[in-house]
C-alpha cells in the first residue's frame, strides 16, 4: 500500500482553475465517460487529485476545503493514503452526509458547483440540480478542471480489437442486435445509445485492453431500427475487425458520437420520438440529444448480458477448473517456500500466482490486481501490494488471497484465507463463522423472483450470532471474459439489488468475510451460477432456484472449528472437497506439489 501523496500543489492548481471558471467547488467522481468502475490511467482523476487509489470514491474540492467520500471497503486504505489537505468522509456511517448532502448543507448557499458532464450521469446531475436549487446553488458544467491541472496526464490507450467467435460467445453479434431491436420496439423508442464499455464489447463480440484487467475498449454505439453506428478509436480497428462487424455496421471516429447525436435532435423533436438512454449514460450525451428527446431506463444490454447462455456457462465451468488448478499450485508452492524459510513479500507472491495462471490454456490476463495480504493488511478489504511497501509474508499470521483471471472462455474471482502455521482459536472461530455464511448462501433454495438483497442475510447470520459483520456486499455478477464486477444484480444490503430478481444463467459471487483492523482479514469467495432447482412442491407455481458453484479450491482444514458446525455443514464441506479432488486433479501434474496439496486439503473433515 502506497503512503500518503503530497497533494498540496495539485489542489492549489485546481483551486486556481476553479476561481478562473467562477465555481465554488468542483466534484471529482471515480468514473470515466462510460461510468466504468475501473478506469484507464488517463481517467484516474480522483486518484490524481486526492492520492487515494481505491476503485470507489468521490472528491469534492472547494476553495476552502477538500473532502474524500468512500465506503467501508476503503476506510482503512483512505486513512493511510490521504494527506493533511483532505478530510475522509466515511460514507454509510451515522452523522456522515452523502456527498450530495455535503454540497447542499456544508457549502455556502448560492454556491456554483462545477462538474464535467462527461463523467456525471444525466440521472445524478438532474437530481443534484434539484437539490442544489433548494439553497440557491447551481450546477455548472465545465471542462474537466482536473485534466487542466494534470500536466503529465497519460494518453488515452487504443488497443487492437480481439474478435470473439460464436464458439465462445454462443451467439453472433447480429443476433444480439436483432434481439435488442425487438426490445427497443417493445419500449416504443427510436433507438438506444450504448455507452457502457462492457456492454459494447458484449454486444459486438469484441474485446480490447484499454482498461487494466478489463477486456474492453473505448467506444460508443447507436442502435436504431435502420442502422448501427459504432464509434471507435481508429488505431484500434483492423481489417479483420471490419470484416467481423460486416457492412451493416458503420464504424465512425470515437469523438464524433456527440456531433451525430446533435444532428439527430431536430428529427426526433419533429417526429415526436425518443432515444433510450441507460441510467448510467453521461450527461454530455443526454445534452447532445436534447434531454426532451430522451427516456431513461436501465440498459437492456446490461440485462441481456447478465444472463449467460449455455455456451457461456460451460465456458465459466471450464475456465474455473483451470484457474482452480493454478491457485492450488500456487498455495502448494507458497506453503513450501515459507516452510523452507524463504522470505517472500506480498508482491512477489502475487507475481508468482500470475505465472501459475499464465501456464493455463486460454489465459489472457488478470481480472483485477491480486490482493495478496498478510496479517493486518488482510483487513484492508481492497488491498494492493506494491513495492517497496509490500510486507513480508509472515507464516505466523493469517494470509488472505483474493485473485482472478481473464480467460478466453470466462472470468474468475476467488478468495481463500490460509494460515501456514497454527491459527489461534479466535481466528478459527471467525473463519468458521464466515464459512458457515458461505455454505448458507451456496445451499440456498428460493422461489423465482427472489433478489440477492433478500438472500444477503443468509451469509451474515452466523457472523451476527457472534456480533460480527463485514462492510461490503456479499456477491456481485461476473462477466464472461468481461468485467469481473458485473450488474445489474448482486447480493448485499444495497436496496437497489431488490429491484433485480435472480434468474437462471446469472453469475454471482459468494464472498462473506470478517476483518479486524491491525490484526487480520478473512474472506471466502466462490463464483456461482443461478440454476433451476427441482423441489418436492412448487408453491404458487413460481418455480424454484438455487446455485451451482464453479470455483473448486478447498477450504483450509486447519482453519475450521468443527465444533461450531452442524451435521449438514460438515456434509457440505466433505462433498465440496470431494468435488474439488475429482474435478481438478486431472489438471494437476502427477506427483506434483499441487496435487499433493489438493489431496491433503480435500480430505474429509
Amino acid at each position: 500500500m502506497s503512503a500518503a501523496t503530497n497533494t498540496t500543489a495539485r489542489v492549489q492548481k485546481l483551486r486556481e482553475l476553479m476561481r478562473s471558471h467562477n465555481v465554488t467547488a468542483f466534484v471529482v467522481p471515480s468514473e470515466d465517460a462510460h461510468q466504468s468502475e475501473y478506469v484507464a490511467e488517463c481517467d484516474e482523476r480522483r486518484g490524481f487529485i486526492s492520492g487515494f487509489t481505491g476503485s470507489a470514491g468521490l472528491a469534492v474540492v472547494s476553495l476552502e476545503s477538500a473532502a474524500l467520500f468512500t465506503d467501508g471497503r476503503y476506510f482503512l486504505q483512505a486513512s493511510q493514503q490521504l494527506d493533511s489537505n483532505w478530510t475522509l468522509m466515511k460514507s454509510g456511517l451515522p452523522e456522515v452526509p452523502t456527498w450530495q448532502e455535503y454540497l447542499v448543507k456544508n457549502l455556502p448557499a448560492g454556491s456554483r458547483i462545477g462538474i464535467d458532464p462527461l463523467v456525471f450521469t444525466a440521472t445524478d446531475a438532474n437530481k443534484l440540480e434539484a437539490d442544489l436549487a433548494k439553497v440557491g446553488s447551481t450546477l455548472v458544467p465545465t471542462a474537466n478542471l482536473v485534466d487542466l491541472a494534470w500536466q503529465d496526464r497519460p494518453a488515452r490507450p487504443a488497443s487492437k480489437l480481439l474478435i470473439l467467435s460464436t464458439k465462445t460467445s454462443g451467439q453472433s453479434h447480429t443476433e444480439k442486435i436483432q434481439q435488442l431491436r425487438k426490445t427497443l420496439e417493445k419500449k416504443g423508442v427510436a433507438g438506444f445509445v450504448v455507452s457502457g464499455l462492457d456492454e459494447i464489447a458484449w454486444l459486438f463480440n469484441l474485446r480490447g485492453a484499454d482498461v487494466h484487467c478489463n477486456p474492453v475498449f473505448f467506444s460508443y454505439a447507436i442502435v436504431t431500427p435502420d442502422y448501427v453506428s459504432l464509434y471507435l478509436q481508429e488505431k484500434s480497428v483492423s481489417q479483420e475487425a471490419r470484416d467481423h462487424l460486416g457492412p451493416e455496421i458503420t464504424i465512425k471516429p470515437y469523438e464524433t458520437v456527440f456531433d451525430d447525436l446533435r444532428a439527430m435532435s431536430s428529427s426526433l423533436k419533429a417526429n415526436n420520438t425518443k432515444i433510450l438512454l441507460g441510467t448510467r449514460t453521461n450527461l454530455a450525451l443526454a445534452v447532445a440529444l436534447g434531454k426532451e428527446n430522451t427516456v431513461e431506463a436501465r440498459s437492456p444490454v446490461t440485462d441481456a448480458k447478465s444472463v449467460k447462455n449455455e455456451t457461456e456457462q460451460e465456458g465459466m465451468r471450464q475456465c474455473h477448473l483451470r484457474d482452480s488448478a493454478a491457485l492450488i499450485n500456487y498455495f502448494a508452492w507458497l506453503e513450501e517456500q515459507l516452510a523452507n524459510g524463504v522470505e517472500l513479500d506480498e508482491a512477489d507472491a502475487a507475481e508468482r500466482l500470475e505465472k501459475f495462471r499464465a501456464e493455463q490454456t486460454g489465459f489472457v490476463g488478470l481480472s483485477f490486481d491480486t490482493i495478496s495480504s498478510t496479517g493486518p493488511n488482510g483487513a484492508i478489504i481492497h488491498y494492493k501490494p506494491e513495492k517497496p511497501n509490500a510486507a513480508r509474508i509472515n507464516p505466523d499470521l493469517v494470509y488472505l488471497c483474493d485473485s482472478g483471471g481473464q480467460y478466453i472462455d470466462g472470468t474468475t474471482d476467488v478468495t481463500r484465507t490460509l494460515h501456514f502455521k497454527t491459527p489461534t482459536q479466535h481466528e478459527k472461530r471467525c473463519f468458521t463463522r464466515v464459512l458457515q455464511g458461505h455454505i448458507a448462501l451456496d445451499t440456498a433454495v428460493f422461489p423465482a423472483g427472489t433478489s440477492g438483497y433478500l438472500l444477503d442475510i443468509l451469509a451474515r447470520r452466523a457472523l451476527w450470532a457472534d456480533g460480527l459483520d463485514y462492510r461490503h456486499g456479499t456477491g456481485h455478477g461476473v462477466g464472461a471474459f468481461l468485467n469481473v464486477h458485473e450488474g445489474p444484480h448482486g447480493c448485499g444490503t444495497r436496496i437497489a439489488y431488490n429491484d433485480i430478481p435472480l434468474v437462471p444463467g446469472m453469475t454471482l459471487t459468494n464472498e462473506p468475510g470478517y476483518y479486524e483492523d491491525g490484526n487480520f482479514g478473512i474472506r471466502i469467495e466462490n463464483v456461482m451460477m443461478v440454476q433451476k432447482v427441482e423441489t418436492l412442491h412448487n408453491f404458487g407455481g413460481r418455480g424454484y432456484l438455487g446455485f451451482e458453484h464453479v470455483t473448486l479450491v478447498p477450504m483450509q482444514l486447519k482453519m475450521i472449528d468443527r465444533s461450531l458446525l452442524t451435521h449438514p455443514e460438515i456434509e457440505w464441506i466433505n462433498a465440496y472437497h470431494a468435488e474439488c479432488l475429482a474435478k481438478v486433479s486431472p489438471f494437476l501434474a502427477k506427483d506434483s506439489a499441487g496435487l499433493k496439496w489438493l489431496q491433503r486439503e480435500a480430505a474429509s473433515l
